[in-house]
């Protein structure tokens, strides 16, 4: 076992996740970058490698979903072996990336988020996005409750502080805009 998680559970995660590149392949996502570079970092957020490379300002809020699943998961399913709420964890995660990357969310996501241009994500950043999630979920099961919200908490603030977004406002205008922070976000 290797973080509380069996060989069996390794299996079921690197599937989950081959599957996710297989069907974000199959729906015409590009598999790197369109400008033809790989880098491990990206932090312009008003730019065309903005979601495309391997990690962005994005990152921290799928280390938070992980965050978030794994504290479900201990509710919900406490007495399921770990690698069963992670492999849930990620068919989450997976599908949201899917949906991330449908014509309805890309273009909602344009139309009243702060994300101007944006094109959906490259396989690439959707596969990198589950990896954050799953080094979230299984950070939060080696960390106590409390240091897992305190960081959350640092996440969306250092984020917030940064680039006027996090996870929260990310939710917030997918979900039920509001005028006054997509302007503020906007530098106004």
């Amino acid at each position: 076992m290797v973080l509380g998680i069996s060989r069996t559970g390794w299996l079921v995660a690197a599937a989950l996740v081959a599957l996710l590149a297989i069907i974000l392949l199959a729906m015409g996502r590009p598999p790197i970058c369109p400008c033809g570079t790989v880098s491990l970092w990206h932090g312009t957020v008003e730019s065309n490698q903005n979601s495309q490379q391997i990690s962005d300002w994005y990152s921290f809020s799928h280390v938070i979903h992980g965050f978030i699943f794994f504290g479900l998961a201990r509710w919900l399913i406490p007495s399921r072996p770990l690698w069963v709420a992670l492999a849930l964890a990620i068919g989450i995660e997976g599908a949201w990336e899917i949906l991330e990357n449908s014509p309805v969310i890309i273009d909602r996501y344009r139309e009243v988020t702060m994300a101007f241009g944006y094109s959906g994500d490259s396989v690439l950043n959707s596969v990198s996005d589950a990896l954050f999630m799953i080094a979230g979920f299984l950070a939060a099961s080696r960390m106590r409750w409390w240091v897992t919200v305190a960081l959350a908490i640092a996440f969306e603030l250092f984020t917030l502080w940064t680039i006027r977004d996090n996870l929260t406002l990310n939710v917030l205008m997918l979900v039920s805009p509001v005028e006054a922070v997509k302007e503020w976000q906007a530098g106004g």
